[in-house]
């Protein structure tokens, strides 16, 4: 155990290095395309080439090692999860799966482990999808389900995704040069924290996930008649906010009342031309909503956007309803994960099936992969804001039970 611990550390002592890269100097903030979204897709190339990887920066702004193993027509097992983050995060978020794929790979080259299949460590560019409101670009690219139509997308200040991305080095015309052939894959995995409190509470390090909800992100723009505070009668206004307001309420109400099936959450607010003295006349809000059952989310998306037309209808105001993320639930692949549950068996851990209700590169990849998931452990399951945590001895047994995990897989691979 000594030896994962020591391993650990230099994979917590890097975590905290990429932590240090960020836009604002109080917190961590590394959003698609920012320049220190740049800087800290140059410390992860370095830390790949390091480790003797032949490593690149693809046109999304993926950071890529690959380890080829020379054998013809070997398929290709991707390791990989995100370095990008929300605005005030957490660090382990993403980087930690990146960070200890690396450390796997650079401990097989030193055993010179000889594999039967190529394994590509991918620190994919944009999961969080902050700037564009467009998550999995990153991952999109590589399993070649990227939709060009994304690249006139514009973020809060004018600029479209295709100039972002020229100005990170990358030429949007080559995204589909950069996908892995479908024909290619072998597999997927993905190590990340659980942002979740079940293995904190059940005082276990890791579990394997078997399946991911399904999202939906709609933008909802209230439009009533801006006026004077002072001079107009309060019962005839057309208040946009406040009718956002009433909608927000009933999104929480309707998904309290389906709380075992549904998560509804309002994540954003954007009042148009505000000032103290002004009634609002139009007010943008974000809607995100998670189900593992796509006929729930389905529902609840209607149900929700005939609630927000009646409100409207009530207060005299109009919405417009504009669709900006559609997934599917997932089912994480049974071989992967049986191979997984072997691993942690062995590395002498109890086996342990989690769901998740948190969005993961995975999920794209699935389209055109068999992909499997390793949670681990997470203080109080504190995620996406400076408490986020993990301890070493957790991420010592992420790193235990991933060796034993490529072990396992490389011997089953060799047997076919």
């Amino acid at each position: 155990m000594e030896n994962y611990l020591h391993r650990a550390n230099n994979i917590l002592t890097r975590v905290r290095d990429l932590a240090c890269i960020s836009e604002e100097t109080h917190c961590i903030t590394r959003t698609f395309g920012s320049p220190a979204f740049v800087s800290g897709c140059r410390k992860v190339l370095s830390w790949m080439q390091e480790a003797g990887l032949e490593a690149r920066i693809d046109n999304i702004g993926n950071v890529r090692g690959r380890w080829n193993c020379g054998q013809p027509g070997a398929r290709t097992f991707v390791i990989g999860s995100h370095i990008d983050t929300v605005r005030n995060a957490g660090c382990f978020d993403g980087p930690l799966g990146v960070i200890i794929g690396l450390d796997l790979i650079s401990r097989m080259q030193e055993e010179h482990v000889q594999l039967p299949f190529n394994i590509e460590l991918i620190a994919f560019s944009d999961e969080e999808g902050v700037r564009f409101h467009t998550t999995y670009l990153g991952s999109n690219t590589v399993a070649g389900t990227f939709q060009p139509s994304l690249l006139d997308k514009t973020d809060n200040n004018g600029i479209t995704l295709r100039e972002a991305i020229k100005t990170i080095g990358g030429d949007p015309e080559k995204l589909q040069a950069d996908a892995i052939p479908a024909e290619d894959w072998m597999g997927y995995f993905e190590i990340h924290i659980e942002q979740g409190p079940v293995l904190y509470e059940d005082k276990l390090p890791i579990a394997i996930v078997h399946s991911i909800s399904g999202q939906q992100r709609a933008r909802i723009t209230f439009k009533g008649i801006p006026g004077h505070a002072g001079t107009v009668p309060m019962d005839r206004r057309h208040d946009a906010l406040c009718g956002a307001a009433a909608f927000i309420l009933a999104a929480e109400q309707y998904a309290l009342q389906h709380k075992d099936e549904l998560l509804a959450t309002v994540g954003t607010l954007h009042i148009a031309d505000p000032a103290s003295n002004v009634i609002p006349g139009e007010v943008t809000i974000t809607l995100d909503l998670r189900s593992s059952d796509k006929l729930i989310l389905k529902k609840a998306r209607r149900s929700l956007r005939d609630i927000g037309f009646r409100i409207c209808s009530e207060r005299h105001l109009t919405a417009d309803w504009a669709i900006m993320q559609k997934s599917m639930p997932v089912e994480c692949d049974t071989a992967l994960s049986h191979l997984l549950a072997q691993a942690i068996v062995a590395a002498g851990y109890n086996v342990k099936n989690l769901h998740s209700g948190a969005g993961h590169d995975a999920v794209t990849i699935a389209a055109v992969a068999p992909v499997c998931m390793l949670f681990v452990r997470c203080y109080k399951g504190i995620s996406h804001q400076p408490l986020e945590n993990v301890e070493v001895n957790d991420i010592a047994a992420a790193v235990q039970v991933a060796d034993h995990f490529i072990h396992h897989l490389t011997e089953v691979y060799q047997t076919r």
